[in-house]
């Protein structure tokens, strides 16, 4: 029969794996479709003419372009035909229904089919989407869509390579204006040495689970495997807020916001992780269950939902490719690590319990006092 503490940790994987599949929809983190990782840079180079309050930038690894206006007239952009499709300014964020760009933009593949309203060539009938200069959107002609690579990326994948220039046209007033970039094709990184590092990781912090708990050399190795699933935690936590980053929240609020939204899960678990490292590290009653726990979360929600950024030269949060690639591998070894090891221990305090309690008890003698 499982002993019912390996039973109770085997619900709570079942538990945050659930969790897990109930609440990773696409739109959880980034946009309803953004990438988990691509290796195609898209990058704005400048807008022109220059125009006050008028930015633009790449968000989402590069699957949305954001177009922002402070300025104090609205600025048109310009459909695949050259129609008017958005109209950013002031007064908020408006689209033409009749531009076939409002509906093909509506996924990155852009294979949404075409309402009978959508004609380029007819009267722009506009209406209100958003509060606020802000708007970000696919566009085509800032993302390579086909399936295979170009020819010559396919010829020389090894290099980074220039895949094409592209221009967005835009209209201030009566004055044209664009928004320039670039497409580059960056070789995806070997995945294999980032493998061998959370394995290692995994193994070690797996490893003193093996000591026993009632011993010196046990609390030294639940205060190890707590003082790392912290550091995990930890690592989860700037790993969050570089996928909020990228998805071009705007100032403090904006962020926070993200946080709290489409980062929660993520950020909740980088938290439990930090918490449950002190928990052990202050050899708490049911330290061995709070670290499997907390490394269950950990592992699924910051190692496995993260696994393709290991692959991908773009990952989709802001800062260094290899930083992000670091903070992934560690929150994947400390999080499997610390489910071994609260396991592990477990499983050990299940035996000495069970021993204790069959071990019968020395019997004495009656002895009969001499007259």
């Amino acid at each position: 029969m499982i002993p019912a503490p390996l039973r109770r940790a085997g619900l709570l994987v079942a538990a945050a794996t659930t969790a897990l599949l109930a609440s990773a929809t696409p739109a959880a983190a980034h946009g309803a479709d953004a990438p988990d990782g691509t290796d195609y840079r898209a990058t704005v180079t400048g807008v022109g003419p220059e125009r006050t309050g008028l930015t633009a930038r790449m968000v989402e690894a590069g699957a949305r372009l954001e177009l922002t206006n402070r300025g104090g007239a609205d600025v048109t952009v310009l459909g695949y035909s050259g129609e008017p499709y958005l109209r950013i300014g002031p007064g908020g964020v408006f689209e033409n229904s009749r531009s076939p760009a409002t509906w093909l933009n509506r996924t990155i593949a852009g294979e949404t089919r075409l309402p009978a309203e959508a004609d380029p060539a007819a009267a722009p009938a506009w209406r209100r989407i958003a509060d606020g200069p802000t708007h970000r959107w696919h566009d085509q002609r800032t993302l390579w869509r086909s399936d295979g690579p170009p020819a010559a990326v396919a010829a020389d994948p090894g290099r980074v390579q220039r895949v094409r220039d592209w221009v967005v046209p835009l209209r201030a007033s009566d004055t044209p204006t664009e928004v320039r970039g670039t497409l580059d094709w960056v070789p995806p990184p070997d995945p294999y040495p980032w493998w061998v590092a959370a394995t290692l990781g995994f193994l070690t912090l797996g490893a003193a689970g093996l000591v026993p708990g009632g011993t010196a050399a046990g609390v030294r190795a639940l205060r190890a495997v707590g003082g790392l699933l912290a550091v995990g935690g930890a690592a989860t936590v700037a790993l969050t807020v570089g996928r909020a980053l990228d998805t071009g929240a705007p100032g403090a609020g904006g962020l926070l916001a993200e946080l709290v939204t489409g980062q929660v899960w993520t950020l909740l678990t980088g938290l439990g992780a930090l918490a449950a490292g002190g928990y052990a590290l202050a050899r708490r009653p049911a330290a061995d269950f709070t670290l499997a726990l907390a490394g269950a979360c950990l592992t699924l929600f910051a190692g496995v939902s993260n696994l393709a950024v290991l692959a991908r030269s773009v990952p989709p949060a802001a800062g260094p490719p290899t930083l992000i690639r670091v903070l992934v591998t560690v929150a994947l070894a400390t999080g499997a690590g610390a489910v071994a090891a609260g396991l592990l221990r477990l499983r050990t305090t299940a035996r000495t319990t069970r021993t204790t309690r069959t071990t019968p008890r020395p019997t004495h003698p009656h002895t009969t006092p001499i007259p």
